[in-house]
């Protein structure tokens, strides 16, 4: 009778742990602010949004909201496909603008290189 028991508790801290462990290696990421990258520079989202954008300059490659490092047009917010556009006036080097569903355009300031914060 207390072999069962001891092979039961077993199995139970087994499963437990494991569910633990996955837990952590998949953890939602907590960011402080929603970005995007574009050509190797992270952009982080505004409050602002512009009634007029220059050229489509690319495009979100992947999203994801879990941790990690990524290559390409990365988001945190918007799904592939979602647009990137130069604005009128103002250098790439400072902001871009995101297209969203509703047809508006969201400014996004530069904020560095992606990886090096």
């Amino acid at each position: 009778m207390r072999s069962k028991y001891y092979f039961f508790s077993v199995v139970i801290a087994i499963v437990f742990l494991s569910g633990c462990s996955n837990a952590i290696n998949k953890s939602s990421a907590d960011w402080a602010f929603g970005f995007v990258v574009w050509d190797g520079y992270i952009y982080q989202l505004s409050d602002e949004y512009v009634d007029e954008v220059d050229e489509e300059i690319g495009k979100v490659t992947r999203y994801s909201d879990t941790e990690g490092t990524y290559y390409g047009n990365f988001s945190n917010v918007y799904e592939k496909g979602t647009k990137y556009y130069a604005m009128r006036e103002i250098s790439t080097k400072e902001a871009i603008a995101i297209e969203e569903e509703d047809g508006k355009y969201r400014k996004a300031i530069r904020d560095g290189k992606y990886g090096e914060k």
